[in-house]
């Protein structure tokens, strides 16, 4: 029999911030008794970054060079397959509790479409239980019902008690059972109560802890700003700055309103270490709210469910003066990945590159149905069941992509043309190699420096590292370029399919 599925995404998680990952303040008590019942995927990486084009790759198994969803509104092309069109070709009716932050073809919508003016379209194949945009209305309504009173500027609704504008451990004006998070979960927990025997696949994506950092009671001041540990960075920002033009630009522009509300447009690089120590420790106590929100699913769901829990990206939550998830370091891009399915024991811990792309076609397969052969991730299933594949990624490669298609900042600065603001990372266990289309790249020997702060690109000592993985990210580009139609040919005995089993 088919199972149910339930595929869970919190937004901005860092991959450490786990306790089964060893860290030494957060807790996740809930995620680790899934991850004790099933896999935990230490490795895991996102394949680009913001939420637009890191979720595009989730949902379609493709690489950002594939699918070509660059920014946050780019539109994603709709002649690509989805997980939800993928699941409801196997019997299912995909049911979608959040967002999917996934712009609409313009080529399919009328002129007036409303649909032309968001990011926040709904990813092709989904029904919808609850729709929760960055402007949260029904959850602001159930607010209200419950005695808040209605911000003018719905932004307000994350300005914490103490009035916001900076750091601090003040908590959110609303309770830990009136959360964004606990309002989705109980959307889920009310329609998941209507369910029949028919199997089902559904979506929750919860927003937290993404920014506007804030957290309700008890988890606002859950963790100490002092504990934790060092920030990964170089001695000052300025130094950090030096590293690479992109490191630059970033700190210039990245702004402090988009992560404290009211916290105006200063930079975010120029905080001190306590302000990002503050920010740090709420970011912790929204990993653990989201947590206890993961609990509460977790207990409801009968032992008929395969659960599935990840993240669009990560988080710099300090480290070389940044908030956010642009760039190239490994804490915006490096994610959890938890697969708990009932029908099998769980292989603990893997320890094998794993990468968004593998989503789709593991969910696919622990469905009872096949991916598409042109997709460019694999089923993780024979993890699951403690057996690694016979053939297997030795690195993990990643993009992004820092055009600005509306104002041109990126371009005027960096003296770049649009198509040329972007970059690809081929990482594996020792070297790190970051190639950008319009700068310098860079090479970083993670075994001799973990925290990514000694660009080695142009030390010849280290000229062949950087040139076996350039050769090795032209490779990766080379084989997985889009391959929907490559493997078809056409003859006079009709069509031949060069990947069928």
């Amino acid at each position: 029999m088919r199972p149910n599925v339930l595929l869970i995404t919190a937004d901005q998680w860092r991959g450490d911030c786990l306790g089964i990952a060893g860290h030494p303040v957060v807790k996740t008590p809930n995620i680790d008794r899934l991850a004790s019942r099933g896999t935990w995927f230490a490795r895991h990486y996102t394949q680009c970054s913001p939420c637009g084009p890191s979720r595009a790759s989730l949902y379609t198994g493709l690489y950002q060079m594939n699918h070509r969803v660059v920014r946050n509104g780019t539109p994603l092309d709709r002649r690509h397959d989805t997980i939800a069109l993928a699941m409801r070709r196997l019997g299912y009716r995909p049911t979608l509790f959040g967002y999917t932050d996934q712009a609409a073809d313009p080529r399919t919508e009328p002129p007036d479409s409303p649909w032309l003016r968001t990011y926040e379209g709904i990813l092709p194949g989904f029904e919808v239980g609850l729709r929760l945009p960055e402007d949260p209305e029904p959850w602001l309504d159930r607010l209200v019902a419950r005695g808040h009173e209605r911000p003018a500027n719905f932004w307000d609704i994350y300005r914490p008690a103490d009035g916001g504008g900076k750091p601090s451990r003040a908590p959110a004006r609303f309770s830990e059972d009136e959360s964004e998070a606990a309002f989705l979960t109980d959307a889920f927990l009310d329609w998941h109560a209507t369910q029949g025997a028919e199997p089902w696949f559904a979506h929750v994506s919860y927003l937290s802890p993404h920014p506007p950092f804030v957290a309700p009671a008890p988890f606002n001041d859950l963790y100490d700003p002092a504990s934790g540990p060092a920030f990964r960075a170089a001695p000052s920002a300025g130094a950090e700055r030096e590293l690479h033009p992109l490191l630059a630009f970033l700190h210039d522009t990245t702004m402090r309103d988009h992560y404290i509300v009211g916290a105006g447009k200063d930079r975010v690089a120029d905080w001190s270490e306590d302000a990002f120590r503050l920010i740090r420790a709420t970011y912790w106590g929204m990993v653990s709210e989201v947590d206890r929100q993961i609990g509460r699913l977790a207990e409801r769901i009968g032992d008929d469910t395969v659960i599935i829990l990840t993240s669009d990206h990560g988080e710099m939550l300090g480290d070389h003066f940044m908030l956010g998830k642009a760039g190239f370091f490994d804490q915006a891009f490096h994610v959890p990945l938890i697969i708990a399915d009932p029908r099998r024991a769980g292989a603990g811990r893997v320890d094998a590159f794993t990468e968004a792309v593998d989503v789709m076609p593991t969910v696919l397969a622990l469905a009872g149905g096949e991916a598409p052969r042109h997709l460019d991730g694999c089923s993780l299933a024979p993890f699951l069941a403690g057996e690694a594949p016979t053939s297997w990624r030795d690195a993990i490669h990643f993009e992004f992509d820092f055009r600005d298609v509306e104002h041109g900042t990126a371009q005027a600065t960096l003296g770049l043309a649009l198509d040329t603001c972007s970059l690809a990372v081929h990482r594996g266990a020792r070297f790190k190699y970051v190639h950008f289309a319009g700068l310098p790249p860079l090479l970083f020997d993670l075994e001799q420096d973990p925290d990514e702060l000694a660009n080695l690109a142009e030390d010849p000592a280290f000229a062949d590292a950087r040139l076996a993985s350039a050769e090795a990210l032209l490779a990766w580009r080379a084989a997985h370029l889009d391959r929907t139609l490559t493997g078809l040919l056409l003859t006079p005995g009709g069509v031949v399919d060069g990947r069928a089993p």
